[in-house]
C-alpha cells in the first residue's frame, strides 16, 4: 500500500462578488404572481385590492396578465418592501416570487 502525502496548496483563486449586488445595490425589485390551479380569478383580484390598494380596474388587469399569460409583476422596488410584498401574497395563498427588473 503506498503512502498517502498531504496535498500540495494550490493558488488561492479569487473569487468577485456578483457586481450587480455591488455595483448597484438600488437596483429595484418585482414581486411577481404566477398562475395556480387553486384560486379564483375574483380571489386574486381582491388579494392585489387589498395588499396593493390597487383600483379595481388595475387589479383586474394585473390578474387577466396572470391568468393569461401566466404570470405577472405586480410590484417593484427595494429588495425589503418587495420580500414583504411576497411574504403578503404567500399568507394570502398565491404563488408569488421576486426577481429583479
Amino acid at each position: 500500500m503506498a503512502c498517502m502525502t498531504a496535498p500540495s496548496p494550490s493558488p488561492t483563486e479569487h473569487v468577485s462578488p456578483d457586481t450587480d449586488e455591488v455595483t448597484d445595490p438600488d437596483t429595484p425589485w418585482q414581486a411577481v404572481v404566477w398562475n395556480d390551479p387553486v384560486n379564483l380569478m375574483s380571489y386574486v383580484t381582491y388579494v392585489l385590492q387589498k395588499i396593493f390598494n390597487y383600483p379595481e380596474p388595475k387589479a383586474t388587469a394585473l390578474m387577466l396578465d396572470v391568468h393569461h399569460k401566466g404570470k405577472a409583476a405586480v410590484s417593484s422596488g427595494d429588495k425589503d418592501t418587495v420580500e414583504g410584498h411576497v411574504a403578503q401574497l404567500h399568507t394570502a395563498g398565491l404563488w408569488a416570487t421576486m426577481q429583479r427588473c
